[in-house]
């Protein structure tokens, strides 16, 4: 288990971080979500022993990160930002050289590489020199010094940034396989990245705590006014588009039509709702004999309580 409590982070007299307080327990997923400039570089610094905080207590795993780094960094792997690779080096031999900085054996390291290759699938690079590689690679490169002392312990800060939409994808897919065999700890500011990759989120701002939960438990805590946005084809006859607005006007937890546009042959509307109407108003397209082509929220519930989360610090809402 990873505990903080009361973690702070000052740079002269600018408040980086906290005091924030937060547990994660063993094989939990959790996503550090906040803009940038929100504390989670800083806060992941801290847990990764990297940086020293200004006050409060880090446990990590039972040991005392601030009087034991040296201890808790063998139980936590870290992937910063800008991995910390030697361009000149290939990619065995700095995974070698990765693996013997934390203090194990040539015999361990040569035992371990073939699995970490295997994990990151860097085998077609593994001799190749990493200046050389593509920023996707060079990415995985820096997963694989991570896990490869086999930590309990996994902290990725911004995996994707960077990536192509074809490597995100990739990248999303090792995150998954290690959550098998690691309590994972990941920071980002794009919010498909954390709602399809962690079980619990603990959103930041300017550096404050601001929630934490599950994307449902979170949105569940707010008491949130919805977007839902229907197509539907336009029927025969006269004012389509008033029929369809009349029929989706007299759905239960729809409080506001907006105007419709044309889009894939339908008409859109855009719907503010009360709660999650969806069933109500498919039901209700289909009474009515209408074709119904399509039917989603507008934005999505973790967009959505990120917008009042974040824009509450900021006091824009």
């Amino acid at each position: 288990m990873i505990r903080a409590t009361n973690l702070s982070k000052f740079y002269g007299g600018k408040r980086a971080l906290g005091p924030v307080s937060f547990e994660i327990n063993d094989g939990e997923t959790v996503g550090f979500l906040g803009l940038n400039g929100a504390g989670k570089t800083t806060a992941l610094r801290i847990l990764a022993c990297d940086l020293r905080p200004s006050g409060g207590s880090v446990e990590v795993g039972g040991v005392d990160a601030v009087n034991d780094a040296h201890e808790v960094r063998k139980r936590i792997g870290f992937l910063p930002e800008h991995p910390p690779l030697y361009q000149d080096m290939t990619v065995l031999d700095y995974l070698s050289f990765s693996g013997e900085l934390r203090g194990m054996s040539r015999s361990q390291v040569k035992r371990r590489i073939p699995d970490v290759l295997d994990i990151t699938d860097l085998g077609e690079v593994s001799e190749d020199v990493i200046g050389t590689l593509s920023h996707g690679f060079r990415q995985r490169v820096g997963v694989a010094q991570a896990i490869i002392h086999q930590p309990k312990f996994l902290i990725l800060d911004e995996p994707t940034r960077g990536l192509d939409p074809v490597q995100i994808v990739e990248m999303r897919n090792l995150i998954h396989d290690l959550k098998q065999n690691h309590t994972v700890m990941i920071s980002s500011h794009i919010l498909t990245e954390i709602s399809q990759t962690c079980d619990r989120l603990l959103v930041l701002g300017k550096g404050k705590l601001l929630g934490s939960g599950s994307e449902h438990e979170l949105a569940a805590s707010e008491s949130e006014i919805r977007q839902v946005t229907v197509t539907v084809r336009p029927p025969a006859g006269d004012d389509p588009k008033a029929k369809i607005r009349t029929v989706l006007e007299a759905v239960d937890g729809v409080k506001a039509v907006g105007e419709p546009f044309e889009q894939g042959g339908g008409l859109q509307f855009s719907l503010t709702t009360n709660k999650d109407c969806r069933a109500e108003v498919s039901r209700a397209v289909v009474d009515a004999k209408l074709d119904l082509l399509k039917l989603d929220y507008g934005r999505s519930e973790l967009e959505n309580t990120f917008i009042r989360l974040v824009g509450g610090a900021d006091g824009s809402n």
